[in-house]
């Protein structure tokens, strides 16, 4: 009798899963139920034909929160299982922080559903490794609204400019720094009184450290960063610098330079020798006729720059419940089109740069505020000399004490490594009033 022949042996993988179908839609819970939550909630059920179906809303007090209008079918729940063990296809998380939320995104995806979130200080604390579990588990994290929500930055460089290769991305990445010092420009106010105006209209929190500091908007980068660049970088990493230390003054000058002072937020990679990058978030002189200097009020700007396709420009407001809505709207479309998309087609994994830096060489803004005496500008230029930076110009207004006399020196480009040992020297000067201010000028 003739032996039974073995199975034939192939090196196929198991296909994958099909794509939603027809009638098909993408089961979505919501883990938070606050101002973009609602909105989330509310653009869902207001598209009953469109490819998403709103099962499971979770939060903390959960009788506090229901609200009338919603599908009936939707379960209300105050405990975090019924959403994570439950037949979501996806999970959107909206209550921001680390933890609890980083243990649930990781249950969630773990489990096998797909992230949605605007949390920014997860993404840019843990986003590579959340975006390397998804793409083991088969399944996406997708972050679009962690930066500049009312903007699709995020999905645009990832989707829109996925056939280029992006070396730089640049812009305004907190609407609140971008208020005060377009207040300060428009009306002639302190930093002091332009805050105040930016916490009485609802853009300033009481303690504004995170976005006049440069930290709020160094998350962002940090993103920004992973999603165009496919590099991976730490916050701490990135240095900041605070707009506080801008004064009326100061844009009086830059008028007479044909430049405003905005806070921006730029990372710049490089490959010429090994992967390097260049990062960094301060306030900076850009020229009037740049596009950044038409960021007025609290409207935020991203700049992708690529080797292909030159510079693509994403404007808008970045924060507000319904504009975050549409941007994890849009997310969660992404995941309908791409379900059961094998591994191999998701986003790859971000690599660590050689070296991160906060040098970059571009010309220089420099205010002194000094008790007038001869010689002055002299021991200053022969310091700059010996450190090799040229003088560009000399500005000095009328009308300042001489026990207070304050003038501006702007620099041929150079870089800022360099620059920031020259100013070290510079000081210890002993007629300095106040410690000059150093501003890097940026052109687009």
């Amino acid at each position: 009798m003739a032996k039974p022949r073995a199975p034939k042996k192939t090196n196929k993988r198991p296909a994958a899963k099909k794509s939603l179908g027809h009638g098909t839609k993408l089961k979505v819970g919501l883990v938070g139920f606050g101002t973009v939550g609602s909105s989330v909630a509310k653009i869902i059920c207001q598209d009953a034909d469109g490819p998403l179906q709103l099962t499971h809303i979770f939060n903390r007090n959960i009788e506090r929160k229901k609200i009338d209008g919603l599908p009936t079918h939707i379960r209300w729940t105050s405990k975090i299982h019924e959403v994570l063990s439950s037949d979501v296809d996806v999970v959107v998380e909206l209550i921001g922080g680390i933890d609890p939320s980083g243990r649930w995104v990781r249950q969630a995806l773990r489990s096998g559903k797909s992230v949605v979130t605007a949390n920014k200080l997860l993404v840019s604390e843990s986003g590579p490794e959340l975006v390397d579990l998804a793409r083991k588990m088969g399944k996406r994290f997708e972050f679009g609204a962690s930066v500049a929500g009312g903007i699709p930055a995020v999905i645009g460089i990832q989707e829109g400019l996925a056939g280029d290769r992006l070396h730089r991305i640049a812009g305004i990445l907190n609407g609140t720094c971008n208020f005060i010092l377009t207040e300060m420009e428009a009306h002639e106010r302190s930093f002091e009184t332009a805050l105040k105006e930016a916490q009485a209209r609802g853009y300033a929190e009481a303690d504004p450290s995170s976005d006049v500091d440069g930290i709020d908007a160094r998350a962002k980068l940090v993103i920004l960063t992973q999603a165009g660049l496919r590099l991976r970088v730490r916050s701490e990493q990135i240095p900041c610098r605070s707009i506080s230390l801008i004064a009326a003054v100061d844009f009086m000058y830059a008028r007479e330079l044909k430049c405003a002072i905005r806070q921006i937020s730029v990372a710049q990679k490089n490959t010429s020798q090994g992967v390097r990058l260049a990062a960094a978030v301060q306030p900076a002189l850009v020229p009037e006729d740049s596009l950044v200097a038409h960021a007025h009020g609290s409207e935020n700007l991203v700049m992708a720059t690529g080797e292909f396709a030159g510079r693509m420009v994403f404007s808008g407001y970045g924060a507000g419940g319904d504009p975050t809505a549409v941007a994890v709207i849009s997310d969660l479309y992404t995941i309908a089109r791409t379900a059961g998309a094998p591994p191999e087609a998701l986003p790859g994994a971000a690599e660590v740069p050689d070296s991160v830096s906060g040098d970059f060489t571009v010309p220089h803004y420099l205010r002194f505020t000094v008790r007038d005496r001869p010689g002055i500008v002299a021991s200053l230029a022969t310091i700059l000399a010996k450190y090799g930076i040229s003088i560009d110009a000399l500005l000095q207004k009328p009308g300042f004490p001489h026990s207070a006399l304050s003038f501006v020196m702007t620099l041929e480009a150079c870089d800022s490594a360099v620059l920031n040992r020259a100013l070290e020297e510079i000081a210890r000067l002993d007629f300095h009033v106040e410690r000059p201010l150093c501003l890097p000028i940026f052109v687009d």
